[in-house]
């Protein structure tokens, strides 16, 4: 049974309108009360000016009707159901294919999705594992209940810091290429960026012991009085004049990067619909700027600067330099506007490090004060840091964890598991399995938590197959597909005996699996993965309860066996469900 078809029963106990409207969600019942669901009047008496004691009794009173409940009972203002056995089943497991249909919604949106946003000056880093898997598993999932979704990147391949790496591979890379020194090209470029930041550090420590005055000065303030970072700044300044030579430099390294890039993206399992380049969009915003100037949005500064005054919270911010160059609030400005030019979306989302906040606080703002009616619907996915508890696995960058890195030992410790659980029957698809674990136990941890928490990621704790990790699912699934091998038929579900499902172990698993398209539909209003996470791992565990006290294989009649095997098939298809929906793929055993 449906929680929905029970919701209908509770409108008769009001004629307010506005009731239907507000959502009465049955939750199942503590193990240490008797019953499946259970109604919680203490969260709608409110809304109802009523004393919750005496709704939970009128609530009880309406219930008791129902034909496919078989007892009610009050313990205070909590209402605990008791449903008969093949109601619990029979439309959720019982008709599996519509019931996974009621996931998607009848109100659709378009979302634009912009996450990732590497640098092409360095590989990929754990900081961009968090935020492409929180990226590309908001996309999945906001297409799992009907959403249009359009996934952005926009990666960052000028300025200063491209122009690092250039001035670096000039001077110490004697014209060795990804394919001479067999490496990915962004590891490549990523070295070079290293090698400048050595030189650079090198030539502030001598610049400070020979000039004592300026032992308190910052290394941004004393950057452009090194040789080196002279020479990088000369190099941005024939970059923006178009000086062939150093643009043929710059798309050749930009080149390698992205070849590299592609490599890390297609092992996550990741495509954009749309790539942007800030090489092409960093001009875009200057003429907004001028034009809001006009229209009074915005203020000149006695120096010349450009600026928008934005209140109390958010003071002042320049978004044109005194000498007319933009910053970078500027093209932001300007790509928002292009990007909804472009797509139309009704919201636009950025995956983006919460230390971006005010970034986007600024940009949200500005928006709306040039009179854009779409930026009311511009959100700032914000999430925390993650950090690893040991050093073991650093990046050959020396600073990071490097994506790749982690990836090979992610691959690496899936398949020392996996090898040690088959002893000698080693599965002749163990790279392809061990792959499927290992970033599946990745992404799986990684959006564990709400995105705003700040997490400590354990790459070991994060692989085992107890406990509440990806594989621990994982291996529910594998246990299901080696029952389903062993049975060795095709469940035909229409004639299932569900009504021989009558054990709470049963009725549990089919009670979890019907909050379902709630909990998909919850997680995709609040852009938060976590809650599906969360929902797995509860319905692996009553399956894992399930398994252990109602024998499938051995079930006592042929009839019941057949009912278990369905209801075992019907657990398989959601947990998968679930997984994908969170990019997360599932091998065939483990």
């Amino acid at each position: 049974m449906q929680f929905k078809s029970i919701e209908d029963l509770y409108k008769e106990l009001t004629l307010d309108t506005e009731f239907t409207a507000f959502q009465i969600q049955p939750e199942l019942c503590p193990q240490d009360m008797d019953g499946d669901i259970t109604v919680n009047c203490f969260r709608f008496a409110r809304n109802l000016k009523s004393n919750p004691m005496e709704l939970a009794q009128k609530v009880k009173s309406i219930l008791e009707k129902h034909p496919d409940i078989e007892k009610v009972e009050c313990i205070k203002a909590f209402v605990n159901i008791t449903l008969k056995a093949e109601a619990i089943h029979r439309d959720t497991v019982g008709n599996l294919s519509n019931f996974l249909d009621s996931v998607k919604l009848n109100d659709t949106k378009k979302f634009l999705i912009e996450y990732s946003a590497p640098n092409t000056n360095k590989p990929q880093h754990l900081g961009h594992v968090r935020n492409n898997t929180l990226g590309m598993s908001l996309v999945s999932l906001l297409r799992r209940v009907g959403h249009q979704v359009i996934a952005i990147n926009l990666v960052n391949d000028r300025g200063i810091h491209i122009c690092k790496s250039m001035v670096a591979y000039q001077r110490f890379g004697n014209n060795i290429t990804p394919e001479t020194k067999k490496i990915k090209g962004d590891h490549l470029v990523g070295s070079f960026y290293v090698k400048y930041n050595d030189e650079l550090k090198r030539q502030l420590e001598e610049l400070r012991s020979q000039n004592a005055e300026l032992k308190d000065e910052s290394d941004d303030s004393l950057f452009l009085k090194t040789e080196i970072g002279q020479a990088a700044q000369k190099m941005l300044q024939d970059w923006e004049r178009g000086d062939k030579e150093v643009r043929e430099l710059w798309q050749r390294m930009n080149n390698w990067v992205f070849a590299g890039f592609d490599i890390t993206y297609k092992r996550m399992g990741i495509e954009f619909d749309k790539t942007y380049l800030e090489s092409e969009t960093y001009l875009l915003g200057k003429d907004i700027i001028e034009d809001g100037l006009k229209k009074g949005v915005f203020e000149k500064r006695e120096d010349g600067a450009v600026i928008a005054k934005l209140g109390k919270k958010l003071g002042e911010k320049v978004v044109l330099r005194s000498d007319g160059t933009s910053v970078y609030i500027t093209q932001d400005i300007g790509t928002t506007v292009k990007k909804f030019k472009d797509f139309t979306p009704d919201t636009q989302v950025w995956v983006v490090g919460d230390e971006q906040k005010y970034h986007f606080q600024v940009l949200f703002e500005i928006l709306k004060k040039l009179g854009y009616e779409w930026a009311e619907n511009l959100k700032h996915l914000a999430y925390g840091m993650v950090n690893l508890p040991t050093g073991k696995m650093k990046s050959r960058e020396g600073t990071v964890v490097d994506a790749d890195d982690l990836f090979d030992e992610m691959y690496t410790l899936a398949k020392t598991a996996t090898l040690e659980r088959a002893g000698e029957n080693i599965p002749e698809d163990i790279d392809e399995r061990s792959e499927i674990i290992g970033m599946g136990a990745l992404k799986f941890m990684l959006l564990k938590f709400n995105p705003k928490t700040t997490i400590m990621f354990d790459p070991e704790a994060s692989m085992k197959f107890e406990g509440d990790t990806g594989p621990y699912v994982q291996y529910a699934c594998a246990r299901i597909n080696s029952m389903l091998r062993k049975a060795g038929n095709d469940i035909q579900s229409n004639d299932i005996q569900w009504n021989l499902l009558d054990s709470q172990y049963e009725k549990n698993v089919s009670t979890r699996i019907s909050q379902y398209p709630d909990i998909m539909q919850r997680a995709a209003e609040l852009m938060d993965c976590s809650i599906v996470v969360a929902y797995l791992l509860d319905l692996a565990k009553d399956f894992s309860r399930f398994y252990r006290e109602c024998p499938v294989l051995t079930a006592e009649t042929p009839e019941l066996k057949e009912a278990r095997l369905a209801l075992s098939k019907c657990i398989h298809t959601v947990l998968q469900d679930g997984l994908n929906a969170l990019t997360i793929n599932v091998p065939q055993a483990m």
